[in-house]
């Protein structure tokens, strides 16, 4: 007998067993998809691992359903990968599956209920109208799907209906599988052979002179095959012939033109490929040559270098030695919003050997990226993408270069795996023997910490381009101007000035708020209520555009209110300000401006992102107001003025790296101000003008910066002195995770000691109705990572055997930050 080994893309621990044919052994190879039985009565899709001839002992296998690939989709190197991401991140291989994999790949099951064959369902007893109507339903239609039954019925809750008439024997069920990814075909129109011949085409001509708009249907497919020797698309032609389909199927039906589909990538780039890359400066030239002779010795370098110094131009310069070698070259961005600029620049120099993954992309798209990636097309050479490109199928990975490391968008926080980009990045190029380039202006602690140590290399660059001067910080006390009546709004006159002095002179503004909606809170002047949310323990935020008051949270929203809920009083007042509030204020103090906001609010859709950094980059929008997003590495020229609106609402948010990632983001919101020849401005405002931190981004100290902060963190026990493990417990019920979570707590505590914190509720304790718990383990750098997480799964396994707690949803989060 032979068997195949599956990862089913589900959270469970183990990998199943099914049994195959002599055929199907010898034709299925690890990577590929096989549909298999699961359950009762599910289907899914799972990968294939491994074949042998062993029977499992514990359970007696099934045969498979059918195999869904020619060749594997996944290669061993990436299974590799897999394991080493669901072990060091404490998860599920099928969960590392569920995220590396399309969501077209993983094809979707969907249960059918069928007539049962010689079955009179006129004759059938009913006495449900539930179950009547369902029967009405199957009498108009052989088949319908679980969701079709719920609208039938306008409820969730259909199974006790569906069983009602399982019972009869009635109905039967059915998996149906549907494989959810198609090949964009695309028409084109040509003409056929008979017509091909002068002569008969004027005939043809002369033939058509009653039916005008075919005559011009084929005059402008003669227009447009004569301006190029491309495939003219069956659209094109329409549109350019102001002719319908109508027309073009009576053509067709006359045999003058055959249409015809090619299948084609749904991602094409629009640019051209430029003349060559920009000649580098001499700091960037001596960066360049130590970054090649520490890639001798070294598999990871990182490049700190300031704002505007020309990271990109070298990251250019690596990429094309890569490229002309034959190899892949992997160029991971924290923000979507980054590929939308990046794109133009990189197509620029390297045409169409450039492809784009992210989640912004449709489904379809990154099924022709992977597979582009998976056969080392000449199209997917280098691929700029988001965390998730990590896991594309690299067949000759030379080089991984992640820009802006220090970011936090890199770190998955939900769902599993969750993994840490940069730290992958370098797992998978150590796999594939690729170096690995890690820029930033602002570097994590520790990574610059590993470069000190002399683990990676570190190469610094202290200038920008052009020898342009670092932005001159004002740092305003708007304590003190509230105190002397000079803020209009939330802008103090300083900022204004600049503001306008800026504008004056036909250059562009930046203003950074790191909070969305228009206000944070509404509350009543006369007895102080205000509105929360009933699901979550936050306060409902009022955004002025939608008139609703909402959560970030869960998304609980409300129409705005006229009066206060508790007291009936109509004396409502907004705290606090938002994106949404700066942009009002801005279009009463410039009218004559043109204001423009970035934030998750505005950038929704696919193109949302790229619309309002092109009307930017085009000068049509004077002040741009947007929240940390805009902080990321985005180049724009013309900009001379950055203005922070509320520095203290980033340095007092209760975590460890909260002065280290205020330091970062204030420091590169700045470093969006005066990239060209002019010295940019930077106006920071705050009701703590001394704090250490502030001063430091003011005199541009990253290392003053780094060595307090390493300071605190060896004394407190943080990253990098020692490594960190959350542990996040949640149930609707208040008592269970008190008691779930003190149980939790004193198991973690009786192996690890004081090493152990918690269990603390986090600042925000209740989100979607449930409740929630945080223990977090510090592991010092002598005491054993794989044993520590050994020891945790036996206590969490412990945990899962007791009866009350197994309603209780666990996360562990690995390196937490």
């Amino acid at each position: 007998m032979y068997f195949v080994d599956v990862i089913l893309p589900i959270p469970v621990e183990n990998t199943f067993t099914y049994s195959i044919t002599d055929a199907e052994y010898s034709f299925i190879k690890p990577g590929m998809r096989l549909a298999v039985p699961f359950g009762k009565s599910k289907i899914y899709t799972a990968l294939a691992i491994g074949v042998h001839t062993t029977q499992p002992r514990i359970y007696e296998t099934k045969d498979i359903e059918h195999i869904l690939d020619e060749q594997p989709i996944v290669h061993l190197g990436q299974l590799q990968f897999w394991k080493w991401m669901a072990s060091y991140y404490m998860c599920t291989l099928g969960e590392v599956m569920r995220a590396a994999l399309p969501n077209a790949f993983i094809l979707e099951s969907e249960t059918l209920i069928k007539r049962k064959k010689g079955v009179d369902l006129e004759a059938t007893s009913i006495e449900d109208d539930d179950v009547q109507l369902l029967v009405d339903a199957l009498q108009n239609s052989s088949s319908l799907r679980i969701k079709e039954v719920m609208d039938i019925l306008g409820k969730k809750k259909v199974l006790p209906v569906i069983q009602k008439l399982i019972d009869q024997n009635v109905v039967e069920l059915e998996e149906e599988i549907y494989e959810a990814y198609k090949p964009k075909l695309v028409s084109y129109v040509k003409l056929t052979a008979l017509y091909e011949d002068e002569g008969k085409m004027h005939d043809l001509l002369d033939d058509l002179e009653r039916a005008p708009k075919q005559r011009e249907l084929v005059l402008n497919y003669f227009s447009l095959s004569a301006k190029s020797s491309k495939p003219i698309k069956a659209k094109a032609l329409l549109k350019a012939a102001n002719a319908s389909s109508a027309q073009l199927k009576a053509l067709q039906k006359k045999g003058v033109l055959e249409k015809y589909k090619i299948q084609r990538d749904r991602i094409e780039f629009d640019g051209q490929e430029g003349d060559g890359i920009k000649e580098l400066n001499d700091a960037q030239k001596l960066a360049l040559q130590e970054i090649k002779t520490i890639f001798q010795e070294k598999d990871v370098c990182l490049l700190h270098g300031v704002t505007s110094s020309g990271k990109t131009e070298i990251y250019v310069n690596l990429i094309k030695e890569q490229l002309d070698q034959g190899k892949q070259v992997l160029y991971l961005l924290p923000e979507i919003a980054l590929t939308t600029q990046l794109v133009a620049r990189l197509q620029h120099y390297f045409g169409d050997q450039l492809s784009v993954y992210h989640s912004k992309y449709t489904v379809h798209e990154r099924v022709e990226v992977w597979n582009n990636v998976l056969h080392n097309q000449q199209k997917a050479q280098l691929i700029l993408g988001a965390r998730s490109a990590v896991f594309l199928p690299f067949q000759d990975l030379g080089l991984v270069i992640v820009d802006e490391e220090h970011e936090p968008s890199y770190k998955q926080f939900d769902p599993a795996p969750r993994y840490q980009a940069r730290d992958a990045a370098i797992v998978l190029a150590n796999n594939q023997r690729a170096k690995v380039l890690l820029g930033s202006a602002t570097p994590a602690l520790e990574s610059y910490y590993n470069a000190q140590q002399g683990k990676y290399g570190l190469v610094t660059l202290k200038t920008r381009y052009g020898d342009v001067m670092m932005p001159e910080n004002t740092i305003i006390d708007i304590k003190e101007k509230y105190f002397k009546k000079k803020m209009s709004g939330h802008f103090s006159d300083t900022l204004l000035e600049g503001i306008n002095e800026a504008l004056a002179e036909g250059e562009q503004v930046i203003l950074f708020q790191n909070r969305r909606g228009y206000s944070p809170i509404l509350e009543c002047n006369t007895c102080g209520h205000s509105p929360q949310c009933p699901n979550c323990d936050v306060s409902l935020t009022y955004h002025k555009h939608r008139s609703q008051l909402r959560c970030h949270y869960c998304g609980y929203h409300i129409a705005m209110l006229q009066k206060c809920m508790a007291c009936g009083s109509d004396e409502l007042d907004t705290k606090g300000f938002g994106t949404e509030q700066i942009e009002t204020e801005l279009k009463t103090l410039f009218p004559d401006a043109n204001t423009g906001r970035m934030d998750s609010d505005t950038t929704r859709g696919k193109y949302g992102f790229e619309k309002i950094i092109t009307s930017f980059e085009q000068g049509e929008t004077d002040i741009l107001v947007g929240t940390q997003m805009l902080t990321k590495g985005l180049d724009f020229r013309n900009v001379s003025v950055v203005g922070i609106l509320s520095a203290d609402s980033m340095l007092n948010i209760p975590d460890f790296r909260a002065h280290e990632r205020s330091f970062q983001l204030i420091q590169q919101v700045s470093g969006r101000a005066g990239r060209t020849k002019k010295r940019g401005r930077v106006f920071i405002q705050t009701y703590n003008p001394y704090h250490q931190i502030l001063q430091q981004v003011s005199a541009n100290d990253y290392s003053g910066m780094y060595k307090e902060q390493l300071e605190e963190r060896y004394v407190y026990k943080y990253p990098p002195f020692c490594r960190l493990i959350k542990i996040t417990l949640k149930h609707r019920d208040f008592q269970k995770i008190e008691d779930a979570s003190v149980w939790m707590g004193k198991g973690l505590q009786n192996l690890f000691g004081k090493n152990v914190l918690g269990p603390e509720p986090p600042p925000v304790s209740r989100i979607r109705n449930e409740y929630y718990r945080n223990i977090l383990i510090k592991i010092p750098g002598n005491q054993s990572l794989v044993k520590t997480k050994r020891a945790i799964s036996k206590v969490r396994g412990s945990f899962m055997s007791v009866g009350q707690f197994r309603s209780v949803k666990m996360v562990i989060n690995v390196d937490n930050y």
